[in-house]
């Protein structure tokens, strides 16, 4: 163990915190443990609760990465001077170095949740720690949330541990009803340079890191150590190496580091150099999780790459952002480990202040596909666990959905066998699905998608990948696209190792059959037009270069694209036969009737359709079509055409409006009002309507009149009725829709009428007519109007009009519409 002389020859930061963390987890059987990187407590924690006899059984401490976790578990091994897979031994995704003697193991994420699936109760596990539990990876959210059931359930012995350098650490503690340990931590104090300015929009930002590092180099040649430089992905770090070549002393070693490396690129980045001074270009993989020795300077381009889901298109896409102040300041502590260090930002000390605080958790962003799986498999909903984030509900109930259609739930959201199957895969379950269906052929193409795309600048044919992975030499011969040689490496060991995992079942499918296996929700079929459109089986729409080899394929699978929500851009896809799908979904496939308003062609269109999903594969008219359906997809046309109040139809909704705004309960006859009831009133009436041209002819009157009883229509006449009754017995429409109430009659026909008519007590507004049928005075006074000025109309008149009768007192003639009689 660690005795007091290695103490003294190797004592870090963390030693100061052990006692009372050790306290602790004695009394509480937990605790949460805040230290910044580099205090050494990946290393020393799990050594000095071993040596402490904590607990019997084994402890396992789980890292984000699996380079983090070899790493750990050989600096904690070589510290008691044995080999990994002694008393400390690790377990990541296809490779393992334990022993019966293993009391610490390291292990990555994904193998404690199989671990707590297969045994809940984890029989020889005495504690379970969370190393780097700040950066909030969606496999440390679900153990932790497990553990703590497990604990609470089971396991009232079971130690629990999280340790974290960043994360706001009360909420974590009040989670787990744990204390709250502090390390201070030791650091020397690091310069931070920013840039004068900020880096103009079109600048080229890696060309600008590219100078900044040099410029770095350049400045801090005198102070000695290495250089780490951050940037957000594989492509940047290639790109920058390939760019710094001839541009740094000879004496500099560039070294890459991503998690993708080989092991042996990955050590070779972490050891020292003997001669010269290594310049590491690293991911956030060296942020927090890695310790790099010797570091005296800190180059940051301030990205990081994170990956982004999104439930409306149920794709997720690797987004690079601007890095949070968290970050940053994570990232520029790494140059003050051993001495005072430097760190170059490459963006200016104005721009912080638009920067978030933190990064989001995974569980925020991610595909949850697999964590509702997890969740079905143990049984439990997202709401029974202890998750310090919530799952958000739109992308837990899109997962829930897509394990529905690979069988992997039932109707009733409950994990099937075929579910368990895919649980215990080290894949998507998508992948898993494939695996478990199609069996050891669907390996290389399982690997292969679960891998980053092998070729660059290559059209979007997965078969081409296919042709890569199964032979480069000749690929490269034949193609001329750049081929990823470390990529292929890897797909080809993983689609090994899931070869070993696959069952030996039908293995007569082709790669389109197998990846639409995977991926059902994005078969897509090829819409009308000159541009490569495709729909998906799921409903969303992508869209594919018009020079690519597959732009002219009727049918797809989608398998890669660039994630855009409104039209997303496929990056990698193959074609399927309509056969095929056919042959794959027939239990899927269904016919469906529908009978829908077409806006484009202003009609109602009635289609008996062969559909998977959102796509159509026969499409034939439905002859014999209800009359109810038909009126039903008409009430959309009426929608989109609008509704149409003119003539007499106009006339009675204004009377309703009238009387209904002095306080009389009837129907709203307003416009918005009649549509948000077209189905009471206009559905039973629209009968032969399918059209535009059928609703511009069709009479809005009788429909209307049906929202009202006879004892509303009573009422209606009563308070404003339909029309005038002139002295000869004509019936005159009553205008309503205006403010006042109004009529147009000729002069001579109210001839005799000495009181003024009257609609609902206010007098009627009358449009007096000539002969002509032309106004020749408005009044709402008219014995005030025969009293005062007829005599100026009568002068008028008479003379325009002098076959017509003008007498002197218009109230004591009769009614007329005649002219004079003529004198033989």
């Amino acid at each position: 163990m660690i005795t007091d002389k290695d103490r003294m020859t190797t004592r870090l930061p963390i030693d100061d915190a052990i006692p009372e963390l050790l306290d602790a987890l004695r009394s509480h059987g937990r605790a949460v443990l805040q230290a910044p990187p580099g205090a050494g407590k990946t290393t020393r924690v799990p050594l000095e609760m071993l040596q402490a006899g904590l607990c019997e059984g084994k402890i396992v401490m789980l890292e984000p990465r699996r380079l983090a976790a070899r790493a750990a578990a050989e600096r904690m091994a070589e510290t008691l001077g044995e080999r990994a897979g002694e008393t400390v031994g690790y377990r990541v995704r296809g490779e393992a170095k334990v022993s019966k003697a293993t009391r610490i193991e390291v292990v990555t994420e994904g193998i404690l949740t199989r671990m707590l699936q297969s045994d809940p109760d984890l029989p020889g596990v005495g504690a379970v720690i969370f190393d780097e539990f700040h950066e909030r990876s969606l496999n440390a959210d679900l153990g932790l949330a497990l553990c703590l059931e497990v604990a609470g359930a089971l396991r009232d012995d079971l130690i629990l541990l999280a340790m974290s350098a960043t994360l706001d650490a009360e909420p974590v503690g009040k989670m787990m009803n744990a204390p709250l340990v502090t390390s201070e931590g030791r650091s020397y104090p690091v310069e931070t340079r920013w840039l004068d300015r900020p880096l103009g929009i079109q600048a080229r930002r890696l060309d600008a890191l590219v100078d900044l590092v040099v410029q770095a180099e350049r400045e801090t040649r005198n102070i000695g150590g290495g250089m780490l430089v951050f940037l957000p992905g594989e492509g940047e770090i290639r790109r920058a190496e390939t760019a710094l070549t001839g541009r740094l002393p000879d004496r500099c070693a560039v070294r890459p580091l991503f998690g993708a490396l080989p092991f042996a690129a990955q050590r070779a980045a972490i050891a020292p150099v003997k001669d010269g001074r290594k310049v590491v270009l690293a991911t956030s993989i060296a942020e927090t999780s890695l310790t790099i020795p010797d570091i005296r300077v800190v180059v940051d381009m301030g990205q990081a790459r994170r990956a982004r889901f999104d439930p409306g298109s149920g794709m997720s896409r690797l987004v690079t952002e601007r890095v949070t102040r968290a970050e940053a300041t994570q990232r520029a502590g790494r140059a003050g480990r051993v001495a005072e260090g430097l760190s170059y930002r490459l963006w200016s000390k104005g721009e912080e202040g638009a920067q978030a605080a933190f990064p989001p958790a995974e569980i925020e962003a991610a595909d949850l596909t697999g964590l509702a799986l997890e969740l079905a498999l143990w049984g439990a909903g997202a709401g029974d666990l202890a998750f310090l984030t919530t799952p958000p509900e739109g992308s837990m109930a899109e997962a829930r959905s897509l394990l529905g259609m690979l069988g992997a739930l039932d109707s009733k959201g409950r994990i099937t066998d075929h579910g368990r199957a895919l649980a215990a895969l080290p894949l998507h379950p998508r992948l898993g699905h494939m695996l478990v269906t199609a069996g050891t052929d669907a390996a290389q193409l399982a690997a292969l998608m679960a891998d980053r795309d092998p070729l660059k600048g290559a059209p979007v044919d997965l078969n081409l990948r296919l042709e890569a992975v199964r032979d480069m030499r000749a690929f490269r011969k034949n193609r001329p696209w750049q081929t990823n040689p470390a990529v292929v490496d890897r797909i080809k060991q993983e689609s090994k190792r899931l070869k070993a995992q696959a069952g030996q079942v039908r293995n007569d499918f082709s790669p389109a059959s197998m990846a639409a296996l995977a991926y059902p929700d994005r078969i897509g079929q090829r819409r009308k037009g000159d541009v490569p459109r495709y729909v998906l089986s799921g409903g969303k729409g992508v869209v594919m270069d018009s020079g690519d080899t597959l732009a002219g394929a009727p049918y797809l699978v989608a398998l890669d694209t660039d994630g855009n929500p409104r039209e997303a851009r496929l990056r990698m896809a193959v074609q399927i036969s309509e056969s095929e799908i056919r042959d794959l979904f027939a239990d899927q496939i269904e016919w469906v009737e529908s009978c829908e308003w077409s806006k484009r062609e202003r009609r109602v269109i009635a289609r008996r359709q062969q559909r998977f999903g959102a796509i159509t594969l026969d499409d034939r008219i439905w002859k014999d079509v209800p009359d109810e359906a038909i009126a039903r997809a008409m009430l959309d046309g009426v929608r989109d055409l609008g509704l149409r109040l003119d003539g007499a139809a106009a006339r009675l909704a204004a009377r309703v409006e009238m009387v209904r705004a002095d306080g009389v309960e009837l129907p709203d006859f307003s416009i918005e009002g009649l549509l948000s009831e077209l189905e009471d009133w206009l559905l039973p009436m629209l009968s032969g309507v399918r059209n535009a041209e059928d609703w511009k002819r069709f009479d809005l009157l009788p429909a209307l009149q049906t929202r009202l009883s006879w004892e509303q229509m009573q009422e209606l006449d009563r308070r404003a009725p339909a029309s005038f009754v002139t002295p000869l017995g004509r019936k005159l429409p009553i205008d309503y829709g205006k403010a006042v109430p109004e009529i147009s009659v000729r002069l001579q026909e109210l001839f005799g009428v000495s009181k003024h008519p009257v609609v609902g007590g206010e007098p009627l507004k009358i449009t007096l007519l000539s002969p002509a049928q032309r106004p020749i005075q408005i009044t709402r006074d008219l014995p005030g109007f025969w009293a005062g000025s007829y005599a100026d109309v009568r002068k008028d008149m008479r003379a325009q009009y002098p076959k017509h009768p003008w007498p002197e007192d218009p109230t004591q003639a009769d009614p007329t519409l005649r002219a004079k009689r003529r004198r033989d």
